[in-house]
This record gives C-alpha cells, sequence and structure tokens, in this order.
C-alpha cells in the first residue's frame, strides 16, 4: 500500500469516527442521563468566562463537524490530485444493492435504498428524541403535581401541553441542523459522499416540510396554552434573560411563507414568488437565533457556519462580469451560450452553472447544464438554454432579435460531481427528454475525450431520446466538440435512437435561411473569464477558510466574552440582555468568514491574474481561426450525427422493452427528463428483472 493510499485510508477513517460521534450525541442528548449526569458534569468542566455555558455545545455540537468540513477539504485534495483514483462509487453487487430505487412514488418521488435507509433512521432518530423527552418531562411533572404546589399558572395537563410543545421545538431543531448541508454547493462533506447539491435538493425539501410542521406544531401548542391559561399577554414577550417570544413569532411566519410559496404546485406556476419568497431565510434564522438563544444556536452552527461561507464566496464570484464570446442559436428555440474560461478551469461532466442576466432579471438566477468538456476545450465552457419559462424566454427574444453587440451576465460554480463515476459500468443506456439532453451531451464529450487515451476502456452507448418535433433534432449537433474527427468519432461504438412524438414526419424549416445563428459579441475590459473563486487548489483554500474562519469566530468570541460581556454579567448585578449575545454570535460569525474568505479570494485572484496575463497572447493569435470553426463546425459533424442516428416519428419509445432487452451484466443506466419519464426508467431499473441494470437520474425539476 502506498504512502498516499494509506493517508487517504486513515483520514477516511477518522471521518466517519467524527461523524458518528457527532449522532451519537444528538442520540444520548434527550436522554435522562445526558440531561441530568452528563451535562451538568460536562458545563463543570468547559464552562469558563470565554464561552460560558455554551462552550459545552459548541465542544459536542460544533466542533465535530468543523473538523469533517475542514478535514473532508484536505482529504478531496489528495483525491483530486490523484486523479480520482480512489472512487466513492463502488460496482459491487451490494452496493449496487443501496443505489436500486426502492420507491418511486408520491410525494418522495424516486428514492433509492439507501436514501430510504437513511430516512427512517433520521425518522428513528425525530421520534427518539420526542418521546424521551416526552418520558423524562412527563416523570418529572408527574412527580411535581402530586402534591399542589402553590402559585403555578396553569394545572397538569396544561402544563404537559406546554412542554410537549416545548420538545417540539426542540426536535425542530434537529431538522434544522441539517438543513443547510444539502443546499451548499462548494461543500465538501456533500462531495466526501458522492453527492451533488442539485442531487441533494430533495433532501432539503424533506428537513424544511419536517422542520416547518414541528415548528407550527411548537407555536400553535404556545398559542393554546397561553389562551386557555389567559396569558395571551405572552405573545409580546421579548425576554431579556429567557427566549423572545415575539422573535418566534416573526420567524414562523416567515417560514410559513417561505413553506407555502414552495409547495410544488405554487413553485411551478408562480416561480418567481417562489424565489423571492425563499430570500426571506436570511430573516427567518436571525430570527430564530433570536428567540431560541445562543445555546440551541450552537447546535445547529455547522450548516449554518459552511453554508454563509459558501453563500459569500458565490457573491464574491458573481460580481464579477463573465465574458461572453458568443451564442448560437437553433431553430428549436434553444440556446448555446459560448463563455471564455481559465485554463485551470476543470469540471466534470453534468455539471452546473447557475446564470444571471441583469437585462432579463437583477435577481434572477438559473441553472443550466455545461455541455462543454473542459478536457477537450481548454479556453471555452458552454450551457444549453431551452428556451421554456419566462425568463429564458426572455433571453432567447433579446439573442434572436440581433440587436446586441454585448451582453452582461454574472455566473456562479461551476459545480458538480468529484468524479466521472458513469464510466465504470460495462455499457450504458442513456435516456432523455427535451431539454433533458442536455447533461447528457457533456458526458458523451467526455466518453469522446476518454476513447483517444491509449488503453482506456470506454462503454459502448445507446442514447435514447426523445423530442415533441422535428426542430428539435437540432440539438443532437451540439453533441460532438470542435476537435473531435471523423476517426475518432467512428471508432466509439455510440448508436442514437431520436423519437419524435407529435409529427408524423420531418417538417421543412419554417426559414430555410435561419437552421443556426451565431451572434459574436464584443469584448468588455469589465468581462473576464470564468475561473474557480479559489484557483487551483480550491479544496485546500477551501479547507483554510473553513477552520481559519472557524479558529478566528471562537478567539473573538472568547475574548467578547471575556472583557465585555462577561463583567457586566458579573459585576453591574445586571444580566447581559440574550438578544445581543445573540446578535454577538451572528454578527461576529459573518465578520469572521467575510474577512478570511476575502483575504483568501484576493490572494486566489493575484494568482489567476498572472496566468491569465500568460495565456492572454496565446489566445488572441487562434481566435479567427476558432472563430471560424465554431460556426462551422454544426456543418461539418451533421453527417457524422446522421450517420449513427435512428430517427422514430409518430411514436413514444417503449423504454421498459428498449431497458429489459439489453443484454450485459453491468447496464448503467442514466435518465434526464420528465417526472413520468424518470419515474417510469426507475420502476423498470428497480424490477427483479432488470438485476443487470443500474440506475441514476439526473434531474433538476424540484
Amino acid at each position: 500500500m502506498s504512502t498516499n493510499t494509506a493517508v487517504v485510508s486513515v483520514m477516511r477513517f477518522i471521518l466517519l469516527l467524527v461523524f458518528v460521534g457527532w449522532l451519537i450525541v444528538w442520540i444520548l442528548l434527550p436522554t435522562k442521563a445526558y440531561g441530568y449526569s452528563w451535562r451538568p458534569n460536562l458545563q463543570g468542566k468547559l464552562n469558563s468566562t470565554y464561552f460560558g455555558d455554551k462552550g459545552t455545545n459548541l465542544l459536542l455540537f460544533s466542533f465535530p463537524m468543523m473538523f469533517i468540513a475542514a478535514l473532508s477539504c484536505v482529504y478531496l485534495h489528495l483525491i483530486q490530485k490523484a486523479k480520482s483514483s480512489y472512487s466513492t462509487y463502488y460496482s459491487t453487487s451490494f452496493a449496487s444493492f443501496w443505489r436500486r430505487p426502492a420507491s418511486v412514488k408520491a410525494p418522495l418521488g424516486i428514492v433509492t435504498t439507501m436514501e430510504l435507509g437513511f430516512a427512517v433512521m433520521f425518522v428513528a432518530l425525530l421520534v427518539w428524541s420526542l418521546t424521551n423527552y416526552i418520558h423524562v418531562g412527563f416523570a418529572y411533572l408527574n412527580n411535581m403535581y402530586k402534591k399542589p404546589v402553590p402559585g403555578l399558572k396553569e394545572n397538569e395537563w396544561e402544563a404537559k401541553l406546554h412542554y410537549v410543545s416545548y420538545w417540539l421545538g426542540l426536535t425542530g431543531n434537529i431538522c434544522l441542523a441539517f438543513l443547510f448541508f444539502p443546499v451548499t454547493r462548494g461543500s465538501s462533506i456533500l462531495a466526501l459522499v458522492g453527492l451533488t447539491s442539485e442531487s441533494s435538493i430533495k433532501y432539503h425539501i424533506w428537513l424544511g416540510h419536517l422542520s416547518t410542521a414541528l415548528f407550527a406544531a411548537h407555536s400553535l401548542g404556545y398559542i393554546i396554552v397561553w389562551t386557555i391559561t389567559h396569558q395571551m399577554a405572552e405573545m409580546l414577550e421579548w425576554s431579556k434573560t429567557y427566549v423572545s417570544n415575539v422573535a418566534g413569532e416573526i420567524a414562523i411566519v416567515f417560514a410559513m411563507a417561505m413553506w407555502v410559496t414552495s409547495i410544488p404546485r405554487v413553485r411551478r406556476k408562480m416561480f418567481e414568488l417562489f424565489f423571492y419568497t425563499h430570500q426571506l431565510y436570511v430573516l427567518y434564522i436571525v430570527f430564530y437565533v433570536l428567540h431560541a438563544g445562543a445555546s440551541s444556536f450552537c447546535t445547529i452552527l455547522p450548516g449554518i457556519f459552511l453554508f454563509v461561507i459558501d453563500r459569500y464566496l458565490r457573491f464574491l464570484q458573481s460580481n464579477q462580469r463573465a465574458e461572453l464570446l458568443s451564442a448560437r442559436i437553433l431553430p428549436c428555440e434553444t440556446i448555446e451560450l459560448n463563455f471564455s474560461k481559465s485554463q485551470g478551469l476543470d469540471y466534470n461532466p453534468t455539471s452546473i452553472l447557475f446564470i444571471n442576466v441583469p437585462s432579463v432579471s437583477k435577481m434572477q438566477w438559473h441553472p443550466f447544464t455545461v455541455n462543454s468538456n473542459s478536457n477537450m476545450e481548454a479556453d471555452k465552457l458552454s450551457v444549453v438554454i431551452k428556451s421554456l419559462g419566462s425568463w429564458s424566454q426572455k433571453l432567447y427574444q433579446q439573442l434572436s432579435s440581433n440587436s446586441m453587440d454585448h451582453i452582461q451576465v454574472s455566473v456562479e460554480g461551476p459545480y458538480g460531481p468529484t468524479s466521472s463515476h458513469f464510466l465504470r459500468h460495462k455499457a450504458l443506456v442513456m435516456i432523455s427528454g427535451g431539454s433533458g439532453i442536455t447533461p447528457m451531451i457533456s458526458i458523451i464529450r467526455e466518453i469522446i475525450f476518454q476513447s483517444t487515451k491509449p488503453d482506456c476502456h470506454v462503454p459502448p452507448v445507446r442514447f435514447i431520446c426523445a423530442f415533441k418535433n422535428s426542430a428539435d433534432l437540432t440539438m443532437l449537433q451540439l453533441m460532438l466538440p470542435i476537435s473531435i474527427t471523423p476517426s475518432n468519432f467512428t471508432q466509439l461504438q455510440f448508436q442514437i435512437e431520436a423519437y419524435v412524438t407529435r409529427e408524423t414526419q420531418q417538417q421543412p424549416p419554417s426559414d430555410p435561411h435561419k437552421l443556426l445563428q451565431t451572434l459574436w459579441f464584443k469584448q468588455d475590459p469589465l468581462d473576464s473569464p470564468i475561473s474557480l473563486v479559489l484557483g487551483q487548489n480550491t479544496w485546500l483554500w477551501l479547507g483554510a477558510i473553513v477552520s481559519s474562519s472557524f479558529v478566528l469566530f471562537l478567539f473573538v468570541l472568547g475574548i467578547v466574552n471575556r472583557f465585555y460581556i462577561y463583567p457586566i454579567d458579573h459585576n453591574t448585578g445586571e444580566h447581559y440582555h440574550a438578544s445581543f449575545i445573540c446578535l454577538w454570535y451572528m454578527f461576529l460569525i459573518c465578520a469572521s468568514i467575510f474577512t478570511v474568505s476575502s483575504a483568501v479570494f484576493i490572494w486566489c485572484k493575484r494568482q489567476n491574474a498572472i496566468e491569465e496575463g500568460k495565456r492572454t497572447q496565446n489566445a488572441k493569435l487562434s481566435t479567427s481561426t476558432t472563430d471560424i470553426e465554431l460556426e462551422s463546425s454544426p456543418y461539418n459533424h451533421e453527417s457524422l450525427i446522421a450517420q449513427a442516428t435512428k430517427v422514430h416519428y409518430g411514436t413514444r419509445p417503449d423504454l421498459k422493452k428498449i431497458l429489459l432487452e439489453t443484454e450485459g451484466s453491468d447496464i448503467g443506466v442514466l435518465v434526464c427528463g420528465p417526472r413520468k419519464m424518470r419515474h417510469e426508467v426507475a420502476t423498470v431499473c428497480s424490477s427483479s428483472l432488470a438485476h443487470n441494470l443500474h440506475f441514476e437520474s439526473i434531474s433538476f425539476n424540484w
């Protein structure tokens, strides 16, 4: 075993050990042993003038996940340098079983066996926590109410309802502790387990539903108790030493607004309402912290801390205007945007680029699949945009009018998987519907690139694509990169079966002179090539930001506690306002992250500028040749595509028949398209007749 392999194995073990320990703390949290024995002992040892009673939660709940986030960055850097020789994906039959679809039903959609297993365990943790809180708490209340206690405002059942409402809130904290991990796009924790933010959005949705339901029940329970005990004045209470009821009420109003507008029917029909309402998450977290207090905040801190780092890095990248070179407009109302990129920017197939076009909408950001290949197109990055929603239609109208010689664009990303794991299969069946072809283009280009390597096995590919109209067939022209030659393409085992569902024969173009338009944009000195926010060693720099900003936060927090808050609490005879402590925590977190991230970003930007300066003159010399090739390439490649394509008109693909008749012991099945198509393929792959089919869904429809 090599030294590098041994180091990676040790790090993997340490990461697993720390994560299991963190989960055990959550399991023990509601127990009597933790509440009455272990926690008081820990507080007696850990409480200090620097962190107060929050030191225990910082150590048990915050530190482990921050340690995992930082160490996983080093782990991922080592894997990246080893050219992904340590893959997080395995092709064993045991692992394949866990990746098989276990459920293809609403409301969860497509859920693998592994996802279902973790979901069951997470729900079990919630049930365990709530039942333990109730068991321990009711025992205490029963003893307290055995003898009448003067001055009590509530009778026994009212007190039990009061405390059940409180425990529902504590259980909701568990969901909130995990809520922000899936939406941290550049997360080292997601990459560590082979996930991307796009593929994890559904976990965020599930956690959002659970947390909001628990917090809504928590709020409703308190309102009922206050109503029947004639304490409605409590709704206006903003305690100086305890939780703020007003802040909690404001937080639940924001939560309900986000919850209602995220319902699928509302989100799809009124996306802009959903998008803008969801930005209330900032105020929701602020008022949640003011309500729950700094100690509870420390239990959910890691997810929020890592999300703020990611969000600020995205902000720094989006403040730079991307250099848009050209746009190709296809007759099927599809656009390919071609950006300039730095040569050091590498990404894997199915990566996502978030795009903002101020002339269309200053606020909205939309994700699109990168269809170019970083290995074959070193200085260009392309995305394909199908004109479907109002945003993409406005962009298409602007570009097709030919009235713009420059367009301002900002980007975030690209974000994608850490490895091209689909190459592990012996054969591939790729299925797409409509705009679902775009991630398949990036996969096909990667297969073409891999085929040029000596002694590299690439799987044979059968590509099933469905379109509504024959005009959409022009999207197939985007599959082949400029650099491909007929000899490179013909040596591939590549078969395309295209289905045109709404036409019985090919329709002539409405305007033969506009089969394809290419727009070239004037360059602006303020535009710059798309580059990595943190340069070449992204994971190492991210690990430095995570660890340094957290250490800086703890250091400054300790100073503020010791020399400002502690003297007020112990020397003046007055308690420092609990809400001000919460504000200190939030301010110091943001200040630490902004300071460290900005410093690293400026350093990396300078290094990128030096590298780009060396590249500029070579790029200028080859610009004219590249322009000619780019504009003419679809026509040169059209014959290659036509040779490999069989078109079926007026019918839909019989996916069940196609998949079950596919021969081979290890067939990777990749699908991207409408929900109904994905569910149909998942149902086939989960059947007992399809042991050789390994399903993977690429979905951007939440």
